[in-house]
Parts: C-alpha cells; structure tokens; sequence
C-alpha cells in the first residue's frame, strides 16, 4: 500500500524544496531530532549502566549513539515529509 502509494505520487505530482519546505521547515526537524535524542540518549545511558554496571561505559556508548541516531533521525523525518501517505 504504502509502495503504490509512493510509486503514483511520484509519477503524479514532482514535489520541490519550497513544497516541502512548506510542509515542515528543516529548522523544525533539527529541533525535533535534538529533543528526541536527548530523550533516548537518556534512555541509553540508564540501559547501558543497568547492563555493564560502568558509568563511564554508558556514557560513551550514550555519546556515540547521540550523533549517530540524531543524523538518522534527521534524515527519516525529511523523507517522510515527502510521503502522501496518511495526510
């Protein structure tokens, strides 16, 4: 469903920047991306301690996951605000 759904709209409308832009300023998604992963890096740290029972090992492995995940997290709301699926 949602593979027609992008394959008709694709063929359909050619949506622009300023299109999506519009939609959800790329401002917006880099303050969401910064609140979301300060929530799950929380989340990781407190896991990563219960597990390896090290501080300094949670927090690494909590900074590593924080950069990783936030660039993820960036570039999955962008694509999904290009999706007509559910609007």
């Amino acid at each position: 469903m949602i593979a027609d759904q992008l394959i008709l709209d694709s063929k359909t409308s050619k949506s622009s920047y300023k299109d999506d832009k519009e939609s959800e300023s790329p401002k917006r998604s880099i303050v969401k991306s910064i609140s979301w992963r300060i929530i799950g890096t929380l989340d990781t740290i407190l896991i990563s301690w219960i597990v390896t029972g090290t501080l300094s090992v949670a927090f690494s492995i909590g900074v590593v996951e924080l950069f990783t995940k936030m660039i993820l997290y960036f570039f999955h709301e962008r694509i999904w605000n290009k999706i007509k699926w559910g609007k």
